[in-house]
């Protein structure tokens, strides 16, 4: 069973910072990306970041230049830094993960519970 355990949302002003992180446990052998997407209310959920793991970072281009993704590997855990944040930054965000459970299995992608992100004005 993999679990993907997120923390450090909550109410910021804006300009305010936020720090977010997901720590992956449970039964794996690998992981392919760790990162994060975010809903919106009335919205589709969409992508925010995402970690290689050869260390490779994408941004969606509106968190580019106010998002960094970084990552412990001996915890398996991601951590997203959100600086300059915004009202509509106001969203529920999920971890992702696509990992592989097994040596010779594909690897699939799970998800966190999500974190509640408020920006006030």
């Amino acid at each position: 069973q993999v679990q993907l355990v997120e923390s450090g949302g909550g109410l910021v002003q804006a300009g305010g910072p936020l720090r977010l992180s997901c720590a992956a446990s449970g039964r794996f052998v690998s992981i392919n990306t760790m990162g994060w997407y975010r809903q919106a209310p009335g919205k589709e959920r969409e992508f925010v970041a995402t970690l290689t793991s050869g260390g490779n970072t994408d941004y969606a281009d509106s968190v580019k230049g106010r998002f960094t993704l970084s990552r412990d590997n001996a915890k398996n855990t991601v951590y997203l830094q959100m600086n300059s944040l915004q009202p509509e930054d106001t969203a529920v965000y999920y971890c992702n993960a696509v990992l592989r459970t097994t040596m010779t299995g594909r690897a699939y992608p799970y998800w966190g519970q999500g974190t509640q992100v408020t920006v006030s004005l």
